[in-house]
């Protein structure tokens, strides 16, 4: 008898990829797993529920896929993740098209549910059951290339900033082990993964909850020694948890990006009190100059958001302010989401949606313009790129300045036949706002 066919459609966070991959490696034994969702008997949709636009994209996925039962080969259509967790009861209500539905702490009840649900003539499974104490975690089909992996390194959060739902969704923060991810990271390491990025929602805090102190730039160190990876890249990670050792081991351990994701979301002390953040303009502006003094040719990354409640024209002037001053190398905005459960759902002087796009655009062509500049200046510089691909007979890759999908890239003009996943050495030629274009300038590659 053939094995029924499962496709996946993984929304959102990387968080979030990390969880598809563990779903579809928990079915792989059960099903055959698809990357044509137009041959897939049963459907996963993995979703986000952060903010208003993510919840919208959710359920408009939901409902193209329930199309496929028509159109093509669909029988079980199935949908998980934070918007199910969130609105579970109410979604199961207003998509009926849905078979299964599980919240972010049942992946591992899926095969029953599947077998529940075909067993059972076809009754509808809804499980949306939480729990602070599980972490999800274990073997994963990478869906990545296949030279980079995300390792989450935590779960939860425990900042309850006042515009976040997570800690609602996932529950307060709780580290894994850091046996555990080592041997993630040496299975790894071990199907040819080369690039390791660390995420959680907090990666600044690790440890904290488990060994009583911050752990973090130990978990680097011990990563390293494992033979063949060759990159770890940090993204999450809190300004005001940055510790000495951590800019350390940053600035010591070859194998550590320099380059680091810091959310400021904001520099203004009144937006920030009212977020909920614990770090103020001083101290933000003290670590970045901390991580530049100690690692030179560090990248730092940061998202923002605008149009927070009670964000006046002189809080945004700041922010634009600090924006040409900082000079920082990668930056995403993001206006402002009302969402419901949340204590900024109810402040008052809400934000216009005109003004927050007006102010998303600003920011937008303001660090548009530093990119540019900051890109000029790399004309001529050599780095070691990993690449990622190839089309229409252009290779591209990242370097350490880039992290996949959310910074630029390189595109590299080569007439040698250069093997995806390695390393090798690129001169660049040519810079645009958020890309650049460049040459291999030696053989050797990793």
């Amino acid at each position: 008898m053939n094995k029924l066919r499962v496709g996946l459609v993984s929304l959102g966070c990387d968080k979030n990829r990390v969880d598809s991959e563990i779903i579809l490696n928990n079915l792989r034994m059960e099903y055959d797993v698809v990357s044509d969702l137009k041959q897939a008997d049963i459907i996963i949709v993995n979703t986000c529920g952060f903010i208003e636009s993510a919840k919208q994209e959710s359920i408009d996925t939901i409902i193209e896929m329930s199309e496929y039962k028509d159109d093509f080969n669909c029988k079980i259509l199935i949908a998980t993740g934070c918007l199910t967790q969130r609105y579970g009861e109410e979604l199961a209500h207003l998509l009926p098209e849905v078979d299964i539905m599980l919240g972010v702490n049942d992946y591992d009840k899926l095969n029953e549910d599947i077998k529940k649900y075909i067993e059972n003539e076809n009754d509808k499974v809804y499980s949306f059951n939480y729990s602070d104490l599980n972490i999800n975690e274990g073997d994963r089909i990478i869906t990545t290339t296949s030279h980079t992996a995300y390792v989450r390194i935590a779960e939860g959060c425990d900042n309850c900033c006042t515009y976040c739902i997570i800690p609602k969704i996932r529950g307060k923060y709780r580290s894994r082990k850091m046996e555990s991810i080592l041997k993630e990271c040496e299975d790894l390491s071990q199907q040819g993964v080369k690039e390791i990025i660390l995420i959680a929602q907090d990666t600044s805090r690790y440890g904290i909850d488990l060994y009583g102190k911050k752990m973090l730039s130990e978990l680097l160190h011990n990563i390293s020694e494992i033979k063949n990876i060759k990159w770890i890249r940090i993204l999450y990670c809190y300004p005001e948890e940055i510790t000495t050792e951590l800019i350390n081991e940053m600035a010591e351990n070859d194998k550590v990006c320099k380059y680091i994701d810091i959310p400021l979301q904001h520099i203004s002390d009144d937006i920030l009190k009212a977020m909920g953040r614990k770090g103020r303009k001083s101290k933000i502006v003290e670590n970045i100059n901390n991580l530049r003094k100690s690692i030179p040719n560090i990248v730092i990354r940061t998202t923002l958001i605008v149009g927070f409640p009670g964000e006046t024209e002189e809080n945004f002037n700041e922010l634009k302010s600090f924006i040409e001053n900082a000079r920082l190398d990668k930056v995403g905005v993001f206006k402002y989401s009302r969402e419901e459960g949340t204590p900024a759902y109810s402040m008052k002087n809400q934000i216009s949606e005109d003004i927050k796009v007006e102010r998303q655009g600003e920011i937008m062509m303001l660090q548009q313009k530093i990119s540019r500049e900051i890109n000029k200046s790399k004309i001529g510089k050599i780095y070691e790129t990993i690449l990622d691909g190839k089309e229409n007979e252009i290779y591209y890759g990242r370097n350490y300045e880039m992290s996949p999908e959310i910074d630029g890239i390189i595109y590299i003009n080569s007439k040698d036949d250069l093997k995806i996943g390695s390393i090798v050495n690129v001169k660049v030629t040519d810079s645009f706002e958020y890309d650049l274009m460049g040459v291999v300038c030696d053989e050797f590659s990793k």
